[in-house]
C-alpha cells in the first residue's frame, strides 16, 4: 500500500492511500516537549477493514519523522499557500 501526505497548512495534512483520502495527520501542542503528531483514519471502520499499519483509528508519534517512517516514508506534497482565487 502506498501512502502520501498533502500539506494543507502548517501541522495539517491529508493522508492518502493509493490516491484516495483515508485520513489526516495533525500536529497537536506547542513547543518541543508537549507536541505530538497524530495519524487518524476518517471513518470508523471495523477493525478488520483498517489499512496497514493501522491497528487503531488513531496513532500518535513524538514527531513527523517517526510518523512518516511508520507509514513507509510517503512522499509529502504541499498545497499550503496555494489558492484558486
Amino acid at each position: 500500500m502506498t501512502y502520501s501526505l498533502i500539506q494543507l497548512a502548517p501541522g495539517a495534512y491529508d493522508l492518502l492511500l493509493e490516491g484516495e483520502i483515508m485520513g489526516s495527520v495533525v500536529r497537536t501542542g506547542t513547543g518541543n516537549k508537549n507536541t505530538f503528531w497524530t495519524a487518524e483514519l476518517l471513518e470508523d471502520r471495523p477493525q478488520g477493514k483498517w489499512p496497514a499499519p493501522f491497528r487503531e483509528i488513531e496513532h500518535s508519534f513524538p514527531n513527523l519523522d517517526a510518523l512518516c517512517e511508520w507509514l513507509g516514508n510517503p512522499p509529502v506534497k504541499s498545497n499550503f499557500g496555494r489558492s484558486n482565487a
